[in-house]
């Protein structure tokens, strides 16, 4: 077995690396003069097992098609099997048709994982369920929720605590966390949406007063979705509200505006490589997910279970 990464997020690749107490394999991915990706991979991987770790965040195309490449690399230089290792997969919010003439972006992006010569695709919190139906090779989408869980019991297990979806669509997300934390109720924001980018919170769903109010979702991107939900519980009577999200995008003023929120903390995990405004938030919080995704790749190179790390 061995383990490659692009320049997305070494620091969680080095982490996965200590994991699994293997070296990261030694290669070259650079620019050229015109900033064409160009990779070289400086060992021998035939025969291999290969995990390659690359989160297709920002810049998305750019490490996107570093993926890509280091995908056909390796299958030029005959590795025996190559697992595409994404955290985070962007493109996934383009899950389906939202209006005519519109693209599946999260479609076109899979199958070009799978043609570049992936056999096989670990992913974390895939935005919906179905993008895994997307990839015509085996894929495991693992799930943020018990790492969430065990931090939140650590952190706020003597407060009266509540579940809140931050929408509809997040209900499923919701109600698995409040079943790991010993069937805590569960809340719902209603809100709608005028535009992208936009959110107004419309009422919540269930009696939040009195409790401390945890709100789950898979991706954060421009926070104001999170910030106007905590607005309208704390406005509701809840005694605090905390986020836990997976994928920390955070693009533009996000962190201004959770910094400026009614958030007691935003917890993200490292899926993501954390900008210098992320690092410099006082509430926002990294959770580690390199021993998950690390136990995943042994378990896949070992032919065992990966479902069962959920149990």
């Amino acid at each position: 077995m061995k383990l490659m990464t692009g320049n997305s997020n070494l620091p969680l690749a080095r982490a996965i690396a200590d994991y699994v107490e293997l070296p990261l394999t030694n290669a070259s991915v650079r620019r050229f003069a015109d900033e064409e990706v160009f990779v070289e991979v400086h060992e021998n991987v035939r025969g291999e097992d290969v995990f390659l770790i690359q989160s297709t965040s920002y810049p998305c195309n750019d490490n996107l098609m570093e993926l890509l490449i280091m995908i056909d690399a390796l299958k030029r230089a005959s590795a025996k099997r190559i697992t595409a290792v994404i955290p985070y997969f962007g493109y996934a919010r383009q899950d389906r048709k939202p209006g005519p003439r519109t693209p599946i972006s999260a479609k076109l992006v899979a199958n070009l994982i799978t043609v570049a010569g992936a056999n096989r695709v670990l992913s974390v919190d895939l935005h919906a369920g179905q993008i895994q139906g997307f990839f015509d090779i085996p894929t495991d989408n693992l799930f943020g929720a018990p790492v969430m869980s065990a931090d939140i019991q650590a952190r706020f297990g003597d407060k009266n605590i509540m579940v809140v979806s931050p929408d509809v669509g997040g209900v499923v997300r919701a109600r698995a966390l409040a079943k790991r934390l010993d069937n805590a109720p569960l809340a719902i924001v209603d809100k709608r949406r005028e535009r992208a980018g936009e959110s107004e919170v419309m009422n919540i769903i269930g009696d939040v007063s009195g409790r401390f109010c945890i709100l789950i979702d898979d991706i954060v991107d421009s926070a104001g979705t999170l910030c106007n939900a905590a607005a309208a519980l704390k406005e509701a009577g809840a005694e605090g509200v905390a986020a836990y999200v997976t994928h920390g995008v955070l693009s533009g003023g996000a962190v201004a505006r959770v910094d400026n929120s009614q958030l007691t903390e935003l917890v993200i995990t490292d899926s993501i490589l954390a900008t210098e405004g992320v690092q410099g938030s006082s509430r926002i919080r990294q959770l580690p997910i390199a021993p998950l995704l690390g136990e995943a790749i042994k378990r896949i190179a070992d032919e065992s279970s990966v479902s069962s790390l959920f149990d």
